[in-house]
């Protein structure tokens, strides 16, 4: 086993959080752990592609396969990654959209489905709760 220096662990949790089915796999997994297949269908990707997405997040460091029986359900390797991620939900955020990627082609406000990332297109240096 690896033991990351500081600034790799932060660069690899960075990594996990770009992507919004990552991130939205961690924040459920904040609750307990979980199936790939009971996952990809909350989170409404497919299987494989909830396979890949575990596999990076196992990468990182983040979550840790156990098995039960025939099946194998994941969770995060440690409970205060589950604080970190609550903890960055309750920073205000000042957001550029243009340069976030939170604003689409007619320039409206983005949000996923479970409320994780706000933007606002016409302020942007109005500060955001994330």
């Amino acid at each position: 086993m690896l033991i990351s220096s500081p600034t790799d662990a932060l660069a690899r949790f960075g990594h996990a959080l770009s992507d919004p089915t990552r991130a939205r796999v961690l924040l459920t997994l904040r609750d307990g752990p979980a199936y790939p297949a009971d996952l990809a269908d909350r989170i409404g990707v497919s299987r494989q592609a909830m396979s890949n997405h575990l596999g990076c997040l196992r990468g990182c460091g983040l979550v840790v396969a156990r098995p039960d029986g025939r099946r194998t359900r994941y969770e995060l390797t440690d409970a205060r990654l589950g604080h970190a991620l609550d903890d960055l939900l309750d920073v205000v955020l000042v957001v550029d959209p243009a340069c976030c990627g939170g604003e689409d082609a007619d320039g409206a406000t983005a949000s996923s489905a479970d409320g994780v990332m706000v933007s606002t297109a016409s302020a942007p240096t109005e500060g955001v709760r994330v």
